[in-house]
């Protein structure tokens, strides 16, 4: 990494600061990959039809019910269906009473209830699965699917290709990778995090506007970069950060001096009205930002619904302090989250954008069947719920089925690497595509075999 600052004041990527680098992020996030793309459109790997694809990956860190969310049983007993009743909505399925909007915007999403997966069921492994496709297993760290679409298309205008809202997933009981940087890829593919909440009043990008200890720099901003740059480079020109900061400097000055880049963060430019409809929280801002980051040439948004299990109210409903109850869930988490949702499918659709974004709601594994002792549930990965919107999909939906108890699948099982499928083919990947893996030898975007859910696209 980099600092644009004094002399001296370079380091390496070990024990440096974020604000360290360049003051303005991490280069990684904006790296240049137009050569991938026009080889793999050569190929037949990417559609070029489908090269205004984007993503918006929204995951539900904590794990919502299947039962009190969208797989309800009103026939099971009492402690397996909860206490919310089923409500009908504009799909062929029914949901739960504690997602009225949801039920609203029913006919552009489907939903898969037959999710599930056999690893331990930690959050951490969950987190892996979903958003890379694999498992990580001895010390391979497979990419997020944003950063392997980061590396095979590169983006699309001054902003990253990638961008993580509002930051990284943080702690949640494991130490293992959470399956939200580029893996074997490199740093030069991880994401663009925001490291900020977007709904505070002085809301600004940390890494995106210089600092006032810049003002110099900005000033004579050609000459001194120019200067700055070739003096540091030498001191270690050695070593991996050098190598990349030589390939994607130039990339990151222009996000960060870019008005582009600015005005997409800008949410001030947005209506009162409009921030109000997404919910003026955490959650439903970032829901909007993903919007409007989309609509500035972003390709893949991640927005993470909580960042850890611990000191927050999430998903996560084991019925105990510090966690909350089922009844908790539907009095704080489930209105937030429905009000934004709902919010932000009803925003793309009338922007036209729907049809080219893909909205995936994922989550690490799903809930048990019955209420446990302290009025929660706790950690299930044998079943549990996914569902998608736009970017191809057919919506109004069910895809699989659960056994009456929401166990286990009864119809259509779906595993993680299949999720991930359907991501890849939304955006117009052959399956069959590798990326350069470790000591160079290709590596499949999924495992041999493995296929999108066919029926989300019928």
């Amino acid at each position: 990494m980099l600092r644009l600052i004094d002399r001296g004041t370079a380091h390496t990527c070990d024990g440096v600061t974020r604000r360290d680098f360049l003051q303005v992020g991490a280069l990684g996030a904006i790296g240049l990959s137009l050569p991938h793309l026009v080889a793999a459109e050569e190929t037949g790997a990417v559609k070029k039809e489908h090269d205004d694809r984007s993503v918006i990956m929204i995951f539900n860190l904590g794990a919502p019910s299947q039962m009190d969310t969208f797989d309800p049983k009103p026939e099971a007993a009492a402690e397996i269906r909860g206490p919310f009743a089923p409500i009908s909505t504009k799909g062929d399925f029914q949901i739960t009473e504690i997602l009225p909007r949801h039920a609203q915007v029913a006919d552009k999403f489907s939903v898969v209830r037959s999710c599930y997966h056999t690893a331990a069921a930690v959050h951490d492994t969950g987190h892996q699965m979903l958003q890379t496709g694999r498992l990580f297993s001895g010390g391979l760290n497979t990419p997020h699917v944003g950063c392997a679409l980061a590396y095979l298309r590169g983006r699309k205008s001054d902003l990253p290709p990638h961008v993580i809202l509002p930051e990284p997933m943080g702690p949640t009981g494991g130490n293992l990778p959470h399956g939200q940087d580029a893996g074997f890829l490199g740093k030069a593919y991880d994401p663009f995090a925001l490291m900020a909440d977007p709904s505070q009043p002085n809301f600004k990008v940390p890494d995106l506007l210089p600092p006032q200890d810049l003002g110099q720099v900005r000033m004579d901003r050609r000459r001194r970069m120019r200067q700055i740059v070739e003096s540091h480079v030498a001191q270690f020109e050695a070593s991996p950060s050098a190598k990349l900061m030589d390939s994607n400097f130039e990339a990151a000055w222009r996000m960060m001096t870019s008005p582009q880049a600015r005005a997409a963060f800008d949410l001030s430019q947005e209506p009162q009205a409009m921030r109000e409809k997404y919910g003026m929280n955490r959650f439903g801002q970032c829901c909007l930002l993903s919007r409007r980051l989309i609509e500035a040439g972003v390709r893949f948004v991640t927005v993470n619904t909580f960042l850890t299990v611990f000191n927050e109210i999430t998903w996560d409903i084991h019925g105990s302090a510090p966690f909350t109850s089922i009844e908790g869930m539907k009095d704080i988490v489930a209105p937030m989250y429905d009000q934004a949702y709902a919010a932000l499918i009803e925003d793309l659709s009338d922007r036209g954008m729907l049809e080219n974004t893909l909205v995936c709601n994922l989550a690490e594994f799903g809930r048990t069947p019955r209420i446990n002792p302290a009025g929660g549930r706790d950690h299930w990965p044998q079943c549990f719920s996914a569902y998608f919107a736009g970017g191809g999909i057919q919506g109004g939906r069910a895809i699989g089925k659960s056994d009456p108890i929401g166990a286990y699948p009864a119809e259509r099982a779906v595993e993680p690497s299949e999720v991930v499928a359907t991501i890849y083919k939304s955006l117009g990947f052959d399956l069959d595509t590798t990326l350069p893996g470790p000591a160079g030898r290709p590596f499949p975007l999924v495992d041999f075999g493995k296929h999108e859910v066919r029926e989300l696209f019928a």
